[in-house]
């Protein structure tokens, strides 16, 4: 599936259309540059999925936990450089709670992928034109 947008607000909804068919326990490979547009289509997948919450990039964090009637665990695997960081972490752990995980900078964790999850790129066509490629659980 592919999704042209033009503004931030378009990838928020974007990413809360996405969002609202996803069953809980999805992993979401996101894949994109730097100020592609990957936190903007978190924000709208936490909008999607019922979530009242404020969404940043947990960059320093390196997971940001977003509750309601459903979860959504937000990755930044931007300072990762290998996906034994992510499993010493707690990845497993994170896995069998059962959220949907929306896991950005996924190449530098590829390896901690067992192939069921679902890709999601962004990439800049311009200043804020976006095309959004989704691949993988039906879509």
């Amino acid at each position: 599936m592919e999704i042209l947008t033009n503004s931030e607000r378009e990838t928020e909804a974007a990413g809360a259309a996405f969002s609202a068919k996803l069953p809980d326990g999805t992993v979401v490979a996101m894949y994109g540059e730097l100020g592609a547009g990957k936190t903007a289509f978190v924000r709208g997948m936490a909008r999607g999925m019922g979530l009242d919450c404020r969404v940043n990039s947990p960059t320093f964090t390196i997971v940001n936990e977003y509750l309601g009637e459903r979860t959504l665990l937000h990755f930044d695997m931007y300072r990762l450089k290998s996906a034994d960081e992510l499993w010493d972490i707690g990845w497993d752990d994170y896995l069998e709670r059962g959220a949907v995980c929306a896991v950005e900078w996924s190449e530098n964790v590829a390896d901690a992928f067992s192939g069921d999850e679902i890709s999601v790129r962004i990439d800049k066509l311009g200043e804020s034109a976006r095309r959004i490629t989704i691949e993988g659980g039906g879509f």
